[in-house]
């Protein structure tokens, strides 16, 4: 059994003793211990927490734990039931709520399950409000509420409406234009909420041609539900056989986007977000985010456009952070995930769809094709077991110096930008790994930069 705490939340296998798994005990005391960090640091005069879920086979049980916890600290709760990541994190803006939990463990296996946690704007807590919840579950310094203050609970199924109708009001999602060219779209849910939201979404599109796989949430996973490659094999298939236009494919709560071209190529979960963002800066020219593990296509594009990209630490609370700081109109991470400020401050597969169905029908192109119209690179991501030999620290110092001719960045781990490509090593914060990225124009010459990394670090390592 797994139970990993962590500033974003906690996240577990269902099951095992106290400590050693997520359990109904670890579920009350974390869910106690952010109630208590939201009383004490709240911004908004609401006493309402929104709590919404993936289709996980464990998500009633965690949903009645959470929601009764929630409402013995004195909260009412708005449960909005299956919902997507970002149709819950709109839940608390359209509500201006006090905060909300997301149970879902994102592409995690079904046997896995976990809490996210969100502030008043419907974003995830920052790492000092992390931090603080954690310390309060340690200690266990919470305390329940009498007869008389306990929370009312309610029930509202309306919001993944509420969201597609939000992402029909955006000004660059052109419904007209896409329900004119008659699109055949293949999709892939996993067996979860993206079977509910995403054909609802299709339909106000539009779209009348939608070939479904996976779409009942019942949480059987018929795959691994990450998006990569190697999982979607299915649909593949499907684009072939049916002439789709285009195939989407989401994780099981939907913040993910995977995008598949007619031949039942991939387009590549990389240019999900470089793809739309060059949709969004041909209209609204500006800045743009991606973290430091993301394709090096998104600064090009950004600046064909005459645009700043900007580089942020990994985690989707840290490119919020610098998106904000620097004004962006698009951002995201390389892992398919796409952050609309004019929607909302959290990456959402809904207004991904939204968008690149509206450029495919301004552009008249074959998804391949518009492929074809980005720079290619190529990313390996490599790992190093650390034993007690490694000092971290040191070695990301020694590889500063090493490569010191070069531009660093060194906000999260070290990145070394070289003319042709990159490398990016930084510390795991949930396994005891070395992560290495790298990037260049083709296959090998990204695995050779990492190679040429790793060897450094073996022979810093034995010295």
């Amino acid at each position: 059994m797994t139970l990993i705490k962590s500033i974003s939340g906690i996240r577990g296998t269902i099951g095992g003793k106290v400590g050693d798994g997520l359990n109904p005990v670890d579920i009350v005391r974390f869910t106690a211990a952010y109630a208590t960090h939201i009383k004490k640091n709240k911004k908004v005069d609401a006493n309402k927490i929104i709590v919404g879920r993936d289709a996980r086979i464990s998500g009633e049980m965690v949903n009645q734990l959470v929601i009764g916890t929630l409402l013995g600290m004195g909260f009412d709760v708005l449960n909005i039931g299956l919902a997507t990541t970002p149709t819950t994190e709109l839940a608390v803006i359209m509500e201006k709520a006090a905060g909300g939990i997301i149970l879902t463990a994102s592409h995690n296996p079904k046997q896995w399950n976990a809490l996210k946690l969100l502030n008043e704007q419907g974003e995830f807590l920052d790492a000092q409000a992390g931090e603080n919840v954690l310390e309060i579950a340690a200690e266990e310094s919470f305390s329940f509420s009498g007869v008389d203050e306990l929370g009312t609970l309610t029930d509202d199924f309306s919001f993944t409406d509420k969201h597609i109708e939000s992402v029909l009001s955006l000004q660059l999602v052109d419904v007209k234009a896409i329900k004119a060219a008659n699109f055949k779209v293949a999709i892939d849910c996993v067996n979860s909420v993206g079977g509910i939201a995403i054909p609802a979404l299709l339909n106000a599109l539009g779209v009348t041609q939608i070939e479904k796989l996976y779409c009942e949430p019942n949480g059987q996973f018929p795959h691994n539900p990450e998006p990569l490659p190697e999982h979607l094999t299915e649909i593949s298939s499907l684009m072939k056989r049916v002439s789709a236009d285009v195939g989407f494919v989401v994780d099981p709560d939907v913040d993910r986007l995977a995008i598949i071209c007619e031949d039942g190529s991939m387009f590549g979960e990389e240019y999900t977000l470089v793809s739309i963002a060059d949709y969004i800066l041909q209209n609204t020219p500006g800045n743009t985010v991606s973290n430091l593990s993301s394709t090096r296509a998104l600064r090009d594009v950004t600046r064909k456009y005459n645009c700043e990209y900007n580089a942020a630490a990994v985690g989707e609370v840290n490119v919020v952070a610098t998106m904000k700081a620097t004004n962006a109109v698009i951002g995201g991470e390389g892992n398919g995930g796409v952050i609309y400020p004019a929607s909302h401050y959290g990456r959402d597969a809904l207004v991904g769809i939204a968008l690149f169905l509206t450029m495919m029908a301004k552009k008249e192109q074959k998804v391949s094709e518009l492929r074809k119209t980005y720079p290619e690179y190529y990313i390996s991501k490599n790992k190093i077991e650390l034993t007690p030999a490694i000092n971290v620290d040191e070695i990301l110092t020694s590889i500063k110096l090493t490569y010191s001719m070069y531009e660093i960045n060194d906000i999260d781990g070290v990145k070394i930008d070289f003319p042709d490509g990159w490398v990016h090593l930084r510390k795991s914060n949930t396994e005891p790994i070395i992560r290495i990225y790298s990037e260049a124009g083709t296959p090998e010459e990204a695995e050779n930069l990492a190679k040429e990394i790793i060897n450094q670090i073996k022979m810093m390592a034995n010295s």
